[in-house]
């Protein structure tokens, strides 16, 4: 029998928007080669493995090109196969153990929502290239462990950034988090996420940025509630909470569809 597979639209309620990521649901460890090879025939921004043990699932993600260390959308993808495919019962409590740490997802009506480690930035010197990148003048640069955050002045120049990705392929980071102020009230900020070091030039929705946008925007805004959007070409909606040091991301998702791996 093959290994079942998923392809999953996340942070949205409809088919085609959000971040796709392919869901693997394998019975036991496979060679690391192997999940590398799916992921790059996959060619979405994540592929996530995962399998049962004890009292969970060991979860581990893919770029098309590498192993990342962390990863939103593609945990909250595999959360969503779990309950909907009966692996797990609705109420029950999804989770995952993975190189960032044991992980949770549960079940709040329609929403998914992920606990996550906080990753919060601090405010570091201007790298070489980003700026040339970008191809604006930021008005604030932080490094949190994975990503630099990048504020602009408005979301507009926000929008319309068109970046260098060969430039920002050298920066030493695993991705660009641009973010600013949103101009719209239904949201409090907006984002978008450049890694073409990790294979991925614009990321459409990245539920990790939000480990760092959260806490970032939760100072500068004094709320403990955030709505943002991500405003990439495909665009998704991600929901920020706090539990002590831990950040609550909270979307939706929907099976685009699914299938068996033979190889």
């Amino acid at each position: 029998m093959g290994k079942k597979i998923f392809q999953v639209d996340t942070f949205t309620d409809k088919p085609f928007t959000g971040n796709p990521a392919v869901v693997c649901v394998l019975e036991k460890e496979v060679p690391e080669q192997w999940m590398q090879n799916v992921a790059s025939e996959m060619n979405l921004p994540e592929t996530a493995f995962l399998y049962r043990v004890e009292d969970g699932y060991n979860l581990r993600w893919f770029t098309p090109t590498m192993e990342v260390d962390l990863c939103g959308h593609a945990t909250l993808a595999s959360a969503y196969v779990l309950w909907e495919m009966g692996y797990l019962k609705l109420g029950e409590e999804a989770r995952f153990y993975t190189r960032s740490g044991l992980l949770s997802g549960s079940r709040k009506g329609d929403l998914i929502e992920l606990d996550f480690p906080l990753l919060p930035e601090r405010k570091a010197p201007l790298p070489g290239g980003l700026k040339e990148g970008l191809g604006i003048n930021p008005i604030y640069v932080g490094k949190s462990r994975f990503d630099y955050l990048v504020e602009v002045e408005s979301e507009e120049i926000l929008r319309n950034l068109e970046p260098n990705l060969s430039l920002l392929k050298k920066i030493p980071a695993r991705g660009i988090i641009v973010t600013s102020l949103s101009e719209s009230k239904e949201y409090d900020f907006v984002s978008r996420f450049f890694a073409p070091g990790s294979g991925i030039d614009e990321d459409s929705v990245t539920g990790s940025a939000h480990s760092c946008l959260g806490p970032y925007w939760q100072k500068r805004l004094r709320k403990s509630r955030l709505k943002a959007y991500q405003a990439s070409r495909r665009g998704g909606v991600v929901y920020v909470s706090f539990n002590g040091d831990r950040v609550i991301l909270g979307g939706n998702a929907v099976i685009v569809f699914r299938g068996e791996m033979i190889q």
